[in-house]
């Protein structure tokens, strides 16, 4: 049974279709025991950084899922918001993250905001850095859907799975054991990103 986490912020419903319509167990919950015997975990999320956190805290989610991921070592694939929120610290509220990867959370600085528009949104290609689970050969070339105003910044390299250029070059996944992340929205990238959440689900 794969759990993606309520916590009210995101477009839980779209991630919940794709896993219907592969035929895979998927719920959305918010319940704590719902969590604990989870197989899997989906942490989704579009919004402001700050009203994540608040939110987590608000609803006591947070010991829980530290057990799950940092202790049972339950995958975890986090989405947009979702990844952002592994961070220890972001700009967007100035308010720290659940710190389980060492990096933060800046906003994009353009000088040319004519080209470079923020939020970036639309479609781009990533850059694989090493060799993934859950991004295979047959998809790293494809486009993949985007909508952020901040992105991630790792301080270990080998936390990067990939990375995507727009107007700098920022980390587009991440994967560190059990910990899974894409700034892009899987839900939304057509076959390729259906293929990213089966593969996600088969761990």
């Amino acid at each position: 049974m794969i759990v993606i986490i309520d916590y009210g912020m995101g477009n839980l419903r779209s991630v919940l279709k794709v896993f219907t319509r592969l035929g895979i167990s998927a719920i959305i919950s918010s319940d704590p025991n719902k969590i604990q015997s989870a197989e899997k975990l989906i942490l989704p999320g579009v919004g402001y950084f700050r009203n994540g956190m608040e939110k987590l805290i608000e609803m006591d989610l947070i010991k829980i899922l530290e057990r799950k991921v940092l202790i049972d070592k339950t995958p975890i694939l986090g989405i947009c918001l979702g990844m952002q929120l592994f961070s220890k610290h972001s700009e967007e509220g100035n308010v720290d993250g659940l710190g389980w990867l060492d990096s933060k959370v800046v906003r994009f600085e353009t000088n040319d905001s004519s080209r470079w528009k923020i939020p970036h949104m639309g479609w781009n290609t990533i850059n694989m850095i090493k060799d993934s689970l859950i991004i295979t050969n047959d998809i790293i070339k494809s486009s993949f859907y985007f909508v952020h105003s901040y992105y991630v910044k790792c301080n270990n390299r080998s936390d990067i799975l990939s990375t995507t250029e727009y107007n700098i070059e920022f980390v587009s996944a991440i994967e560190n054991g059990n910990i899974f992340g894409t700034q892009f929205h899987p839900e939304k990238s057509h076959k390729q990103g259906v293929l990213i959440l089966k593969n996600f689900a088969s761990l």
